[in-house]
């Protein structure tokens, strides 16, 4: 097992230690079902992956099947297969993936889309090791590894109904749960490193890197999209800046969310200042990320973005707004001087937190 990663698992911080711990744990012990649980984009099939690559089932197959990208009326088939003339169009006999993976393991991504009538049946497999194709009439003994994963609630899908009991159960002996990324943000910057190189190898003109004000800024983001919305960022900037090095300017604006520059160490622990209390000059230099040049100082000589830049600073201004007010756009929009319907239309442009945007209907009341 790498230091800072496993079978493309990346993370050097304590929650993916204890993530890898608890992979070799259950590899070791390849008997019991896996529940993974975690946000969309955090993993969960590099975990399945993971614990099937480090079990005594590594040599058989490891079968993925997404539950919610295969339409119901295939979808049993595809799992249990189907005789010969079992329904239009079946004009011949088809292996399901469950027997597929017969000795290896089984992967049932999204499982908590599959509709009850499956459930039923995969509950089979589990309790008696068997399952009947569709048209089938013999039971087909059956040694497969079960390994689930779902981004929903089980538990409260269960108590409405919508999830079978039994099955959960079943599914439940040995659960994990995949820490998103907001929870390990120690572990961006290696990931993005992780990605520059991985995505190198495809390119002609790989990235260079992210500087310290980029990352810092990457650091800042809420990452609802988890590890895979990182990568395609980093994807997305070695396909525009490929050779260089990817600076806070060339983010997306959605992702500039954080000055690129932090406060001096002197200064860490001062109260937060609010607009008023300051005079305008001084507003202006204490949002500015860098400060403007001196009248002596000589400008470059193509001139200056002077609409990226002020819209980065207003930017700036608003969500610095929204962070000494936690969140509350009323006040942030006092601050601001301006409507809070105008402070709304400018967060929605410019794609900021949404977690912002959850509370309008609460605020406006």
């Amino acid at each position: 097992m790498a230091a800072d990663g496993l079978y493309g698992i990346i993370g050097r911080s304590l929650a993916m230690q204890r993530l890898f711990k608890l992979i070799g744990k259950l590899a070791e012990d390849d008997a019991g079902t896996v529940l993974v649980q975690g946000e969309s984009g955090t993993g969960k099939e590099l975990v399945a992956k993971a614990i099937h690559a480090h079990s005594p089932r590594r040599e058989r197959h490891f079968v993925p099947v997404n539950c919610a990208a295969i339409p119901d009326d295939l979808l049993e088939s595809e799992l249990f297969g189907h005789t010969k003339g079992a329904f239009t169009g079946a004009t011949s006999q088809k292996i399901g993936r469950i027997e597929y993976a017969n000795g290896g393991s089984l992967f049932l991504d999204e499982i908590g889309d599959m509709k009850p009538v499956l459930q039923a049946k995969l509950l089979r497999v589990l309790q008696e090791r068997e399952f009947e194709p569709v048209g089938g009439l013999k039971p087909i003994p059956v040694d497969v590894r079960v390994i689930a994963a779902t981004h929903c609630n089980l538990e409260q899908m269960v108590a409405e109904g919508r999830f079978r009991e039994d099955l959960y159960y079943r599914l439940n002996v040995i659960p994990l749960s995949i820490p998103p990324l907001r929870e390990r943000v120690e572990d961006i910057p290696l990931l993005i490193d992780y990605f520059v190189q991985l995505i190198g190898k495809t390119k002609k003109n790989g990235l260079l890197g992210f500087d310290p004000a980029a990352v810092r800024a990457l650091t800042a983001l809420p990452w609802r999209g988890n590890v895979r919305e990182l990568e395609n960022l980093v994807h997305h900037m070695t396909i525009l800046h490929g050779g260089t090095t990817v600076g806070y300017h060339d983010l997306p604006e959605k992702y500039r969310v954080a000055p690129p520059e932090t406060a001096p160490a002197s200064e860490e622990n001062a109260q937060p200042q609010y607009l008023g209390d300051v005079s305008r000059p001084e507003q202006l230099l204490l949002f500015a990320s860098t400060p403007p040049p001196a009248p002596t100082e000589a400008w470059p000589e193509r001139g200056i973005d002077f609409n990226a830049l002020v819209n980065d600073f207003e930017t700036q201004l608003i969500v610095q707004a929204l962070k000494l007010t936690q969140g509350n756009k009323k006040e942030a929009a006092r601050l601001l001087n301006l409507k809070r319907t105008t402070l709304l239309e400018k967060i929605k442009k410019k794609e900021l937190f949404a977690s912002w945007l959850e509370d309008e209907e609460g605020e406006q009341g």
